[in-house]
């Protein structure tokens, strides 16, 4: 199993980034975070809080309940998949600063449920990881662009 751990500083609200995280529209998703392919992208059941949505890319696919019941900590659990089983997921944490810029902390788990999500999960766990961060600090400048306002993503 491998834990990501990634963080950005944005210029966008946390309610702004939850609002392009759960926008399940299509096409034009994977303009917002790259590895969610339009082609993969089915929104099974979408609730006020809550999503039943499968996305992916590249081969890969997962089936994702999204739950942002807390606007400050916003889950995505996997249920299915081709690659990923056990506990993977992603969490996100909003953090306000008073300087008005806001701190997003992301740990992506990744528990490999065949040969293929084993040998991925290494990967990602270790050279893998800039690749992650990359598509991270991605969707942040994506979603500031979406909200008018100017990158002030920074990563630590």
């Amino acid at each position: 199993m491998s834990t990501i751990r990634l963080h950005q500083t944005t210029t966008s609200t946390p309610e702004q980034y939850v609002a392009g995280l759960t926008d399940f529209g299509q096409p034009g998703r994977s303009r917002l975070f790259g590895n969610s392919a339009d082609e993969y992208l089915k929104v099974h059941n979408r609730g006020p809080l809550q999503a039943d949505v499968t996305e992916g890319s590249g081969g890969i696919w997962e089936r994702l309940h999204y739950d942002w019941s807390d606007p400050n900590h916003v889950v995505l659990t996997t249920t299915d998949s081709n690659t990923w089983g056990g506990g993977s997921g992603h969490t996100y944490t909003f953090t306000r600063r008073p300087d008005g810029l806001t701190d997003i902390d992301v740990v992506v788990v990744r528990e490999g449920k065949n040969l293929k999500g084993r040998l991925l999960g290494v990967v990602l766990g270790t050279i893998g990881t800039g690749v992650l961060k990359k598509a991270f600090e991605n969707s942040v400048r994506a979603i500031e662009a979406r909200n008018g306002r100017a990158t002030a993503a920074r990563s630590s």
